[in-house]
This record gives C-alpha cells, sequence and structure tokens, in this order.
C-alpha cells in the first residue's frame, strides 16, 4: 500500500509540474494541435500639413513554412517549390540554414511557422497558391507595404525595413520577419505608426490540416491600425525644393517662424523613397551606399558649413548686445585693400552697421568683433578677454548653434560647432591666442561650423526679433511649448533687420526681390572651400513685416551665394506666399542648371 501511494503521490507531483509549473509540454501539445497566426495591423498614414497623402500601404504577401509539416508524411518536393516561386535551390537551402539556425533565428520552433519569404506582390504569389496544396507545411499570410504618392521627401519620410536581432531583443513586440521604421519619420514615430497585432487561432487534426478557428475565434484578438500621423511639411514646396536642387549637391530649409514648423526639408542628391520597398530594397540601398555623393546623407540636418557672410547678422546682433559697437558705429574700409582682412566689395567709407550688413564689409565686423571681445584691454588674453569670449560663444549658442535641437523630433541630426577657449588654449596655449587670432570667426569663417537647419533657424529666430520655437516635423501643439529665447535683447533687432531687407532692395540680393511688392530680408554667403569651389549660401524671411516662411539654402561648390542660393529661396518665398511662381524664366534657368555631372536619382518604376 505503501508503495502504490508513493507512486500516485509520484505521478500527481509530476502531472502538477508539467501542468502547472512547466508549461512547455501544454505549449508542445497546442502547438500541434493549434496554429497560432499573427494578424498584422496596417501602418499608420501620413499626411502633410495640408492633408495630401504622402505614405499608404499596398498589399503584399509572405510565404510561411512549418518545419515539422515539411516531410512529415513524404519527401518535400524541394525543385518544384523553387521552380514555383522562381528562386534558386541554392537559394531555398541558405533561407533554411538561416531559420534553423538558433543563433540567427532565437524564436525558431520546427512546430510553428517560419517566415520563408516576404514582401511578394500579388503577380509573385499567384503560382504558388495555385499549387499550394502540393506543398505541406507551406503557407501564405497577407501583409501590407509602404507606398508613396510622390516621388518626393524620402529622407525626411524614412523607410521600412526588416528587423534585426538587436531589434527583437530590445522591443518584445518584434519577432523574426517584422518589419519597422529604419529612419525618418518612420523610425522616429515607429510605436504611433506601427499599430498593435492581431492573432488567429486555428485548428488542426493530427494530420496537419486546418480545421478551422479554435472555439469559432472567441480566443482571437483584432489587430489595431497605427495612429495616422499629419507633418509639417508642405509637399508642394519641398518638391519645389528638390526640382531647384536637380543638378546640384546641396540643401533648402524652409520653416514658419512663429511656430517652428518644418515647412522644407530638401538635400540633394536624393531618391524617389519607392526605391527602398519591397524585394528591391537591399539592391537600391546598395546603390545609394555606395554613391560618391553620398545621398544618403540628410545634408539639411547632417552636412557642417562654415556660414560665411550669413553669420554677420548674428555677429551684429551678439556686437550690440555686448557693447562692442552700437547703432551708429562707423568704421573705415579700404575695400580690397583693407588688411588685416580684406574687403570683397568696394563702396564708401566709413561704414555704419546698415551699410556692413547690405554691403556683407569683411572689415567693419572684424573691427566690431575686436572691440567687442577686448573692449577692456586691448590685445590681451587676460581675464577681461577670456570673460567677453565666453559671452560671445553664450551669445551664439542661445540662437540654437553649436549643439543639436533636443527637444526636435528630427532625426540624425549634426550639432555644428562653436568654438571654446578650451580649443584655442589647445591650439595656440592658453595665452597664445587673442582676437586677431580668430578673427576669421568675424565673418563666419575660421572654425564656427552650422548645419542649414541651424541656419534656417537663425533666420526664423531673427524674424521673430530673439525668440525661436524648436523646429520639428510633426503638427503637434505641444511642440509650440518648445520656445527657447535669446541671450539678445529684443531692442536689437529691427536694425538688422532692417539690414537685411536692405540686402534684397539694394544689396546682393536686389535681383530677386519678390512680386506683388512682398517685401523680403535675407543675406547672402560666399563660403571658402578649400577642397574645391566656393560654397553659395542664403539666409532669409518674407514678409519683413509679419514673417511667415525663413529660408536657408545651401549650393556646394556653386560660387557666389548670389548667383545660386538666393533666387532658389527667393522662388520658395514666392510659392509659399503666393501659392504659385511667376517668375517661370529664373525657375526654369535654376532648375535646369547642372553644376555637379555626378549627381543622379534613384527613381522608381510607375512612380
Amino acid at each position: 500500500m505503501a508503495i502504490a501511494i508513493a507512486v500516485v503521490l509520484v505521478f500527481i507531483i509530476r502531472l502538477f509540474y508539467l501542468q502547472v509549473v512547466d508549461d512547455s509540454a501544454r505549449d508542445r501539445a497546442e502547438s500541434i494541435s493549434l496554429v497560432k497566426q499573427t494578424i498584422y495591423p496596417p501602418r499608420g498614414l501620413i499626411y502633410d500639413r495640408h492633408g495630401e497623402l504622402l505614405v499608404y500601404n499596398q498589399p503584399v504577401y509572405e510565404v510561411l513554412l512549418v518545419v515539422r509539416d515539411m516531410t512529415r508524411d513524404q519527401p518535400f518536393d524541394t525543385l518544384a517549390f523553387c521552380r514555383t516561386l522562381q528562386i534558386e535551390r541554392s537559394v531555398f537551402e541558405q533561407r533554411m540554414a538561416d531559420i534553423t539556425d538558433r543563433s540567427k533565428n532565437r524564436g525558431y520552433s520546427r512546430f510553428r511557422p517560419q517566415v520563408f519569404m516576404t514582401q511578394l506582390n500579388a503577380s509573385d504569389i499567384a503560382p504558388l497558391q495555385e499549387a499550394l496544396y502540393k506543398f505541406p507545411g507551406v503557407s501564405v499570410r497577407k501583409r501590407t507595404l509602404r507606398d508613396y504618392t510622390y516621388a518626393a521627401a524620402a529622407q525626411v519620410l524614412g523607410s521600412i525595413g526588416e528587423v534585426n536581432q538587436r531589434d527583437i531583443d530590445n522591443d518584445n513586440y518584434y519577432q523574426s520577419g517584422d518589419y519597422s521604421g529604419r529612419d525618418g519619420i518612420e523610425r522616429t514615430y515607429e510605436r504611433e505608426l506601427r499599430g498593435e497585432k492581431g492573432v488567429e487561432i486555428l485548428m488542426r487534426d493530427n494530420r496537419g490540416c486546418i480545421q478551422g478557428p479554435f472555439k469559432n475565434g472567441e480566443e482571437d484578438l483584432l489587430p489595431l491600425a497605427g495612429n495616422n500621423l499629419t507633418i509639417t511639411l508642405d509637399i508642394r514646396l519641398q518638391m519645389l525644393a528638390e526640382e531647384l536642387l536637380q543638378g546640384k549637391i546641396g540643401s533648402v530649409v524652409a520653416i514658419e517662424p512663429q511656430t517652428g514648423e518644418v515647412l522644407t526639408l530638401a538635400s540633394n542628391p536624393t531618391w524617389d523613397p519607392a526605391v527602398l520597398i519591397g524585394r528591391r530594397r537591399s539592391k537600391s540601398y546598395q546603390q545609394l551606399l555606395s554613391d560618391p555623393t553620398k545621398p544618403l546623407m540628410n545634408r539639411a540636418t547632417q552636412a557642417q558649413y562654415s556660414p560665411g557672410s550669413t553669420f554677420k547678422t548674428l555677429q551684429s546682433l551678439v556686437c550690440l548686445q555686448e557693447g562692442g559697437i552700437t547703432e551708429h558705429t562707423s568704421y573705415p574700409c579700404s575695400g580690397p585693400g583693407s588688411t588685416p582682412i580684406k574687403c570683397t566689395h568696394h563702396h564708401g567709407s566709413p561704414v555704419t552697421l546698415l551699410n556692413a550688413i547690405e554691403q556683407s564689409c569683411n572689415p567693419y565686423y572684424w573691427q566690431a568683433y575686436r572691440d567687442m571681445l577686448e573692449k577692456n584691454g586691448y590685445g590681451k588674453n587676460n581675464a577681461a578677454f577670456r570673460a567677453r569670449y565666453q559671452l560671445w560663444v553664450d551669445d551664439v549658442r542661445s540662437f540654437g548653434l553649436g549643439s543639436r535641437f533636443a527637444d526636435s523630433d528630427i532625426a540624425d541630426q549634426s550639432a555644428g560647432s562653436i568654438p571654446t577657449a578650451a580649443l584655442y588654449d589647445k591650439i595656440y596655449g592658453k595665452t597664445g591666442w587673442r582676437a586677431i587670432t580668430i578673427r576669421s570667426n568675424s565673418i563666419g569663417q575660421g572654425e564656427v561650423l552650422v548645419t542649414p537647419l541651424q541656419l534656417c533657424n537663425l533666420a526664423a529666430t531673427i524674424a521673430n526679433e530673439g525668440y525661436y520655437v524648436t523646429p520639428h516635423l510633426i503638427k503637434s501643439d505641444s511642440l509650440l511649448d518648445n520656445v527657447h529665447h535669446t541671450a539678445v535683447e529684443q531692442r536689437y533687432f529691427p536694425v538688422v533687420k532692417q539690414g537685411m531687407a536692405r540686402v534684397m532692395t539694394n544689396g546682393t540680393g536686389r535681383w530677386y526681390q519678390l512680386p506683388d511688392s512682398i517685401t523680403s530680408a535675407g543675406k547672402t554667403g560666399t563660403v571658402q572651400n578649400h577642397a574645391g569651389k566656393d560654397h553659395a549660401i542664403f539666409i532669409g524671411f518674407a514678409p519683413v513685416e509679419n514673417p511667415q516662411i525663413a529660408v536657408a539654402v545651401v549650393v556646394e561648390n556653386a560660387g557666389f551665394g548670389a548667383t545660386w542660393a538666393a533666387p532658389v529661396a527667393s522662388l520658395m518665398m514666392e510659392q509659399y506666399l503666393t501659392d504659385t511662381i511667376r517668375r517661370k524664366p529664373l525657375k526654369e534657368k535654376i532648375a535646369g542648371s547642372v553644376l555637379n555631372t555626378q549627381v543622379r536619382k534613384l527613381t522608381g518604376e510607375g512612380h
């Protein structure tokens, strides 16, 4: 009796362990009798600021395999299977090896469906669906894939790609074969766009044949579609920017000053976003990766340049704030004969602040910079000088230069650089530098580096007379709270705005005034480039009285900012403010000019 009781107790303990403590046996039984199929939700749609549909979903299919069922009753006809899918046997063998390799596919189970092929269209999958009965263990699942209304804004919108093992390890939402946003808006707002998966539970008999839904579908879980997003881009303006940049290397950024909403974020070279969907994604991505013009780098947010003469607008404000000059301060200029920095223009002398902005006078800004830094001790690197230099650094950085916009949803930003005293101490020694040593900073050369996004934000800050809302890409009221006030008082901005307006009426931008008497303000820049021809740069905003758009343009190796960057910005302002382009000959001239023969756009078939 004791032995019988002991045996019964062992069985009870073992059954309790298997049924309550260890659920692997139950899972194995369920995996044999039940099939759990993931139902993928439709990804959220993306619209522009005017409600134009930019990104939507199209149906695609994927092939699933249950390894246990493939050879349970008879040998699997590998050759027929490969012919049906039009793939080589070596591809089949490699894919099966990857599926069954637990180091690559940690979720592998021979009882559960495994993804064999993905992103097949209806014509690809039709032959297999007709012959599915010949291939035990094989099934087809419908999914969705991204598609695009316009062949534009590729760097902004981003793309979808298959998750890797790191994605799976970091987020239990994903499993092998899933897709996620890999860059741009798709990556930044992945959680909002992806939705929630559903599950369909099916029963199968002892021969593996599906008998129908388990419990009439009572335990199925319906998918939840991803959230739709409205972004701040104006797609018409974005397409105009990309058209004007054809045959050139550079970028265009446009911002609505009062809200910080990014209207345009164009970088060239670019590509049609449709080339990075479906089965051609891998090949197209490799083409982009190997392109010597680096299209995968978003020049609008990642490229770093000396700001050149566009920096003089900010230099004016800082020198006014710190008492280096007043609105009425004047300095002599000897034109190209000036030293230690020559002027590139012939104009009258002495030069006032308004004239200096209008005529882009280098000697004026060198002398203003020197007097601001050495106000309390000419020519010395002492405590007072270092304190003044730190004031200059802090003031410049308060405009959003020298660091990424940390509270922005714009991905892949470069920080730029505003040189610190520590940097110059390292280069020259603690007392080995003074104003004349770093005089190039006064005209936006030297060690000052900015991104086009930062330049556009500078223009927006001047338009707002002392504050900016962090540049962002999603239409959200909460982002309007990210307001940053500069270290420069509001009272110094009107004179700088007036000088920038004179640039567009009497200065280097006078050839590109807007139609309908719309006033504009701007500043051109021609930036020295040790690797080749100078870069053309422009910043500006319009209308002057009530700024609605701020623009920054960089065209690499193009020469004068007034020749190439200013007309691009002017056309952008005209399109946004009047909803049309009247100066069609100017548009055709700029869009049709090829400044770099290497630039190519990878285009999608049918787009």
